[in-house]
């Protein structure tokens, strides 16, 4: 095939991903320098179209960026009210009292917000300072330089068939070129994922853990309705199964989130993420809440969980990861937009002092101190132990443990250091003959849904014509080692229903998948690789 040849555009600095560490970027580089050239591209049809979270939102990285955002009426207009921990059990509940709990798991001063809402004010905002801004421009490949320094992004590629040849309408999209390249595309984005391995950015650090989040937006009776409340479970349905725990926010217009995460490090290949979310909906007290009410949306994506001891070196030559590409999710407080928010600014300053002096293309060397030893760094430290004590020693140990641990970490020390986390998420995967089949409840269609049923209240869309966009290093893996090892878990982790096995043969529906990762994170073999589809496709959520 001859070599595609396509036009290229030149930018300071081209930022790959429209959500909160991106958008923070560009804004923080045109408040430094009116003058600068910055390019956010976004693989959703719309800014806010592929973002989903809790949300519970720290000000803290708004405050900074934009500290009159009140006056130009961004979107936190639910002010955590009250505050709800609770211990669940088939059928009851215990209150976790607030008053033992560190101050930092405080949400006073917090918004609900829908972040899809907020990174749609955040656009508007970068836009009037002069930020380019293109959605529905998926970037697909990166372009490195002579030297091995990345040099920019291929984006806007359009038109191939499902074999990958170029179909009638091919486009081959653009080459867009920068001083620097910011990659904020969530988490486990596929530049990032490729950039980590190349430059080996992972080398001596923890491997990255991650949770399955999945969120359904209800309308209820206004009567049961409580603006500003915050309700966090952890307990049944997951029991000793896996990790995670479920949260309830009311926000405006009798409006509810209802979440659920499932740490990915479970062992059981039976299990059914899903499943126990739906499952989770049929407790007396959130039955009773949602009762009389519908469903308006639905979504999941991953979370990164590693914290402080997993983040990889997030600086290449020419090239810095952002946010999620990092993995900056304070675990037990379950927030990390204001440290994505963060980190934006921090690589927004360190480009920006960079090319003043006339660099270019090396590595930004105090972006990457300043994440580790400045508010990132020390909001991450205070809450490491969190995630591996629930791993080793379940929920009760970690709630207690992991109190501790973050009280004297408050204080400067602790007692544990700094724990590994072993394994990744895939490895941690047993055996299916090692353990029992899980008997889950036929979904009611009131308050549990069917996993296509739900689906179609993401509103997501593939080009059917298009490759699939979830690849399989090796075809035959999954009937002949992950079927007869693990009975093909992909057929259950998956939130969205995109791999069945259908007559002994593996089927990918990827016209379902809602870009949340887990595949890519979960498969016990490793053999799935997600790389984005052709720009505008996936998902399009109205306010998660």
């Amino acid at each position: 095939m001859a070599e595609i040849e396509r036009e290229t555009m030149e930018y300071d600095v081209v930022i790959v991903g429209a959500g909160p560490a991106g958008l923070s970027a560009a804004i923080r580089l045109k408040q430094l320098d009116p003058e600068r050239e910055v390019v956010v591209l976004e693989k959703g049809s719309e800014v806010g179209a592929h973002i989903l979270s809790g949300a519970v939102l720290d000000p803290c990285g708004l405050d900074a960026l934009i500290p009159d955002w009140k006056e130009k009426g961004a979107p936190l207009n639910t002010p955590v009210k009250d505050d709800n921990f609770f211990m669940l059990g088939e059928a009851g509940k215990i209150r976790i009292p607030n008053f033992p709990m560190p101050p930092l798991m405080n949400n006073h001063g917090n918004y609900i917000v829908s972040m899809g809402n907020v990174c749609r004010w955040m656009a508007e905002q970068a836009e009037e300072l002069g930020v380019e801004i293109f959605p529905g421009m998926a970037c697909s490949e990166i372009v490195y330089d002579d030297d091995g320094s990345v040099k920019g992004v291929v984006a806007g590629e359009f038109g191939k068939e499902a074999d990958g040849t170029h179909g009638p309408n091919y486009e081959p999209g653009m080459e867009l070129h920068g001083k620097y390249v910011f990659l904020s595309e969530g988490v486990r984005g596929s530049l990032a994922k490729e950039v980590i391995a190349k430059y080996e950015l992972s080398h001596g650090k923890e491997p990255q853990k991650f949770g399955l989040g999945m969120k359904e937006i209800w309308e209820i009776d206004p009567a049961k309705h409580k603006e500003g409340s915050v309700t966090h479970t952890m307990g049944w349905p997951l029991g000793s199964n896996a990790g995670g725990g479920s949260f309830i926010y009311h926000l405006e217009n009798n409006q509810v989130y209802v979440g659920f995460v499932v740490h990915l490090n479970y062992r059981n290949p039976h299990l059914f993420p899903y499943m126990e979310f739906q499952r989770f909906k049929h407790h007396p007290m959130v039955a009773e809440l949602l009762k009389g009410g519908k469903r308006v949306a639905y979504g999941a994506r991953a979370i990164s969980e590693g914290g402080f001891q997993s983040m990889p070196k997030m600086v290449a030559p020419g090239v810095a990861l952002l946010g999620c590409s990092v993995g900056m999710v304070n675990v037990p407080r379950i927030k990390g937009n204001h440290n994505a928010m963060l980190s934006g600014m921090a690589a927004a300053e360190a480009a920006h002092a960079a090319i003043s002096g006339g660099r270019a293309s090396d590595e930004l060397n105090d972006y990457e101190t300043e994440v580790r030893t400045g508010q990132i760094g020390k909001d991450l430290k205070k809450v490491r132990n969190v995630k591996p004590l629930w791993s080793k020693y379940g929920l009760l140990a970690s709630l207690t443990l992991g109190g501790v641990d973050m009280w004297t970490n408050t204080l400067g020390f602790s007692l544990f250091g700094t724990l590994k986390h072993g394994k990744t998420d895939a490895a941690a995967t047993e055996q299916a003959s090692t353990h029992k089949p899980i008997d889950y409840p036929k979904p009611d269609g009131k308050l549990s849904f069917d996993r296509l049923t739900n689906v179609s209240f993401s509103m997501t869309n593939h080009e059917e014509s298009q490759p699939a966009h979830l690849q399989l290093k090796d075809p035959n893996v999954p009937m002949s080692i992950n079927m007869p090892k693990y009975a093909e878990p992909a057929q259950r982790y998956c939130p969205a229903g995109v791999y069945e096995v259908v007559d002994d043969k593996f089927v990918i529906n990827f016209q379902n998948c809602v870009h949340c990762k887990t595949c890519d994170i979960k498969d016990p073999s490793q053999n799935i690789n997600w790389v984005t589809p052709q720009g505008g496709d996936g998902p399009n959520y109205p306010n998660m």
